[in-house]
């Protein structure tokens, strides 16, 4: 492997399907079909990938004598030599810094979640990832920062319009502690006894107690997720007829305890996502119902005017 493709890998393309929720902002703003705020937060969601790439290189550099020991992790590039840490850290270095400083040029509103999710990322990467529960909790923020961060793109943009509302922050916000949890819980199946050795913080979890959050954060996910799509703002702003999607996330929520329960997977979420034929097929119903529901059923606001 030479050092280009090893730089590839450390990067982890395939985690950039994380960074779909940038796009949350524009959907639910019925923008999705207007080509110019697609292609801003097309570039916005780019720009939180190079940067989320920036701290997955740091987090490898720094685990890199745990991953040792780790039956998958053990085959990063860094871990395995097959990438140096000083590339690593100038590769790092550079993704970071290239995009906050054309992010704050450019989009001063984004520039600051987007400064904010990387602060908080190391602080996870060196500290906070050994601190239980809100290891997970941190995970969970950085989904709600990349739906915040499509909204002030497109506020930067001039479309005052968009918005997103509290309830679809804590649906974001459950369904990401849902999907921590469930990478926890399957770190502590394969990784058993030695567990501890790679993550210290697995000693504190026990199957029991995850799977007791799993569903807190399961339930909360559904019903929070449930009242967005009734509550009196979403059928003025957004669409009187959004409830019609409930199904689907209730089948994508219930699909994956499926496939952690029954198939034993969870360890990594973005490729069920791309590996999970039903899941992947829920997952563009669900897009094409709220696409039709904001298209044919606009909120009474929208309406009036």
């Amino acid at each position: 492997m030479n050092k280009f493709s090893a730089l590839l890998r450390s990067l982890r393309i395939r985690s950039w399907t994380k960074n779909l929720f940038v796009f949350a902002g524009i959907l639910f703003a019925s923008l999705w079909n207007d080509p110019e705020a697609l292609g801003i937060t097309a570039l916005g969601a780019f720009g939180f990938c190079l940067l989320s790439s920036s701290v997955y290189l740091i987090n490898d550099i720094i685990d890199r004598k745990r991953d040792i020991n780790h039956p998958e992790k053990k085959d990063r590039p860094i871990a395995s030599g097959a990438l140096s840490v000083r590339a690593a850290a100038a590769a790092a270095a550079l993704l970071a810094t290239s995009v906050i400083f054309v992010s704050w040029v450019l989009a001063p509103t984004y520039a600051l979640v987007l400064s904010i999710y990387f602060a908080m990322q190391l602080c996870y990467s060196f500290k906070l990832k050994h601190v239980v529960i809100l290891d997970v909790l941190i995970i969970a923020t950085g989904f709600v920062l990349r739906a915040i961060a499509g909204v002030t793109l497109a506020m930067d943009a001039g479309y005052n319009q968009v918005s997103i509302s509290y309830w679809l922050i804590v649906c974001t916000f459950f369904l990401a502690v849902f999907l921590a949890f469930a990478k926890r819980r399957s770190e502590v199946i394969s990784l058993g006894k030695d567990a501890a050795d790679h993550r210290k913080i697995l000693e504190e979890y026990s199957i029991p107690l995850l799977d007791e959050m799993m569903g807190i954060a399961t339930a909360a996910s559904i019903i929070g997720y449930s009242i967005y799509t009734v509550s009196e703002r979403t059928l003025e702003l957004v669409s009187t007829k959004l409830w019609m999607t409930i199904p689907f996330v209730t089948y994508g929520v219930f699909r994956y305890l499926y496939l952690i329960h029954i198939k034993g997977h969870g360890g990594s979420p973005d490729r069920l996502l791309l590996q999970d034929k039903p899941l992947l097929i829920n997952i563009l119903l669900w897009v094409v119902t709220v696409a039709l529901a904001l298209t044919l059923y606009p909120g009474t606001a929208t309406l009036q005017l």
